[in-house]
């Protein structure tokens, strides 16, 4: 799908967007919202932030959600960068053409560098949105770049069920998401295990999972240097599956553990370090693989 540049198009259908991410975050928790509440709830186990940060993490969701990238931050940066990654990372994009040009996406990807997300941007000209953990937005000049990105926060380490809900809204309404199903970066050697997030949000919306391999944007900051160091992707083709409205943690890591082999393919066709076989129990002549959830 193209890029929503023109202000007329945010003026006209924010509020039908604002209708239809009500109504769909709604459906996902099956009570309705009282009146005048924001149409994020709040969601989620554990421990809250306080009342100022949470709500200034609400506002740059709500903000991903009702008016998406900010067209003239986003093009001119991609526009300045473009150059930069194909010159100096020598950028290798292959299998370009198994992203859908229009409709809702999901680019689940490794996480290895920062850098992760801007590269994988370069893969489409659709504007992509992807999480971003809540450090980054605790500085507002940089909280704002972030988020006129396309980067909305999400609160590691626990159950984040509004960035989940941002996610599903925004491929509710036919964009494209970004999603590193390893939860965090993983700088060195072979890929780690997934989360059952890309499976949550592939079942629930339907949408189509392209697999996608980042390699050599480990190797290009050290400290504050930038150094050109040769960065290449691989999109394999994309994975549908069945919707269900409430998978269930066993169909959500079922699929993320499919997602996730066409990522690893992806990955060591690129030359990436290969997975050691996990912990090992021979019994009776067979050989069962253990593995954490």
């Amino acid at each position: 799908m193209e890029s929503k540049p023109a202000a007329s198009r945010l003026g006209d259908s924010n509020r039908g967007t604002d209708r239809r991410v009500g109504v769909r975050l709604t459906t996902a928790h099956g009570s309705a919202q009282p009146k005048g509440q924001p149409a994020l709830a709040e969601v989620g186990g554990g421990p809250r932030a306080p009342d100022g940060e949470r709500n200034e993490l609400h506002a740059f969701r709500e903000h991903a959600l009702v008016r998406g990238v900010n067209p003239v931050i986003y093009w001119l940066t991609r526009a300045v960068l473009m150059p930069f990654f194909l010159l100096y990372f020598r950028l290798a994009r292959l299998g370009r053409e198994h992203i859908p040009s229009s409709g809702p996406v999901l680019l689940a990807a490794n996480h290895r560098s920062f850098l992760d997300p801007f590269v994988i941007g370069a893969l489409t000209r659709r504007p992509v949105y992807y999480m971003a953990k809540r450090e980054l937005f605790e500085h507002r000049w940089q909280a704002w770049l972030l988020n006129s990105l396309g980067a909305f926060p999400v609160d590691r380490g626990r159950s984040d069920g509004q960035a989940m809900d941002t996610a599903r809204a925004i491929l509710e309404r036919g964009d494209c998401v970004v999603i590193f199903p390893e939860g965090t970066r993983v700088r060195r050697g072979p890929l780690a295990h997934p989360h059952r997030g890309v499976g949550r949000l592939a079942l629930q919306t339907g949408a189509p999972v392209v697999p996608v391999a980042v390699l050599g944007t480990e190797q290009v900051r050290r400290g504050w240097r930038i150094r050109p160091r040769k960065v290449s992707l691989r999109c394999g083709r994309p994975l549908r599956f069945p919707q269900a409205e409430r998978p269930t943690p066993a169909m959500a890591l079922g699929v993320a553990d499919r997602v996730w082999a066409c990522v690893s393919l992806q990955w060591e066709w690129l030359g990436g370090v290969r997975a050691a076989l996990d912990e090992e129990t021979v019994s009776d002549g067979s050989v069962h693989h253990a593995r954490a959830a």
